[in-house]
């Protein structure tokens, strides 16, 4: 990683069912592990308005441990080494905002509209890929 990689904030392209957007992470380790990571195409779950994949071989340094999420928040679960995308309403929601199964660690936001994620849903994988 370049100096440069480290002071600002990286971006990475999400594309799942036809769908594409970006979001820029946060300069966190686990953020930095997560774009060291990439680019990878996996399968991709869904749990109410929430994508959630499996990204191997990143540490989760728990810097930002929380259950509260935005709509458009990209969060990593350390228990089950996976990145969640946030786009709406998951099955624990009480109000607008997404409510995480577990704790994550907020480690990006998406650029644009989260909502036009709900055009993806039903889609069976995801490809990540760093955006220079």
């Amino acid at each position: 990683m370049t100096h440069q990689e480290e002071i600002s904030n990286p971006r990475i392209q999400i594309s799942i069912g036809g769908v594409v957007i970006e979001a820029e992470l946060k300069t966190t380790r686990t953020a930095r592990e997560v774009y060291a990571a990439l680019p990878i195409e996996t399968k991709v779950h869904q749990w109410g308005e929430e994508f959630y994949c499996h990204v191997p071989g990143v540490r989760d340094y728990r810097e930002t441990a929380t259950t509260q999420v935005r709509v458009g928040d990209v969060a990593w679960w350390g228990l089950g080494s996976m990145l969640a995308i946030f786009f709406g309403r998951t099955p624990m929601s009480l109000g607008d905002d997404p409510v995480p199964a577990d704790r994550v660690n907020i480690i990006g936001r998406l650029v644009g509209d989260p909502k036009q994620l709900r055009q993806a849903m039903g889609a069976t994988t995801i490809k990540i890929e760093k955006r220079t």
